[in-house]
């Protein structure tokens, strides 16, 4: 895919929705894959960087997230159609292939889309987190550590709760007082908190499925020290459901937005794999 050399904001229809999306640059395609509670802006330090380095980047706004239209219902949300959304946005802007980057709730729609649609993807780079199977059978320690996931699950108790107090414990669930401000402005838009929420509720069986199959592309997985919401050892134990080269690397001192607080790093990974040929370490 070719594209602008400036970054473009544009409204692609995909799967009866609008999504906002960014392109930017001109060469083979870079997907970005935004998680909760972001938008596309998550990747604000990496859309100039590809983009200069000579690819095509597409950044969107997943459904339900920043300028994307945010359906109402909660199996709007269930996994397939988020796939889904993304083999329509490659389909629409005419992409055969991409190199695919996700983080957090990205990178999971990501491994499912590696599982789906591996003839659409070069490569791929899972941010924070492993391939679902690795993180269903993940140890006690990432069990305890992913204990909102349940919490989220209460409909209307989860928000007022989340909004109570000045949103005081969405802000210490995030721990990230530096983009706290952000996401709250985002989710203080009507139904926007409950459609970041469906993404938990309306997939709480991926985290029950026992017989995940592997992933038959090459991968890089990268999980940095500080992350509060993820164990290392889910994205190392990732590379047994890999039939293909896999890649890990650590990042140290950066949370759980590593593409944010370590962007130096992350884009100095992004741009060695992205460009080399894929080999295991």
């Amino acid at each position: 895919m070719t594209g602008p050399r400036d970054s473009s904001r544009r409204t692609v229809h995909v799967n009866g929705i609008d999504l906002n999306v960014v392109v930017a640059g001109s060469g083979p395609a870079v997907l970005l894959v935004h998680g909760f509670p972001d938008s596309l802006e998550v990747w604000r330090k990496q859309i100039p960087v590809l983009a200069a380095a000579g690819y095509t980047v597409i950044a969107p706004d997943l459904r339900g997230c920043g300028l994307s239209d945010a359906p109402a219902q909660r199996s709007a949300y269930r996994a397939e159609r988020l796939v889904a959304d993304l083999l329509g946005l490659l389909d629409t802007l005419n992409v055969a292939e991409v190199r695919l980057v996700g983080h957090d709730w990205g990178a999971v729609i990501g491994w499912l889309f590696c599982c789906a649609h591996p003839e659409r993807v070069d490569r791929y780079v899972a941010l924070s987190v492993g391939h679902p199977g690795a993180y269903v059978h993940g140890s006690l320690e990432q069990k305890l550590k992913g204990w909102y996931v349940l919490f989220l699950q209460f409909p209307v108790v989860a928000e007022r709760l989340l909004r109570a107090r000045g949103w005081w414990m969405f802000r210490k669930l995030v721990r990230y007082p530096d983009e706290a401000q952000r996401w709250i402005a985002n989710l203080s838009r009507p139904g926007r908190l409950t459609a970041a929420i469906n993404y938990y509720r309306a997939n709480l069986a991926l985290l029950l499925r026992r017989d995940w199959p592997p992933v038959r592309v090459p991968v890089m997985g990268v999980w940095s020290d500080g992350d509060l919401f993820l164990v290392e050892s889910q994205m190392l134990d990732s590379r047994r459901l890999v039939e293909g080269p896999f890649r890990y690397e650590r990042v140290g001192h950066a949370n759980h937005w590593l593409q944010l607080t370590a962007a130096e790093r992350v884009n100095e990974l992004l741009l060695d794999y992205l460009s080399s040929p894929p080999t295991s370490s």
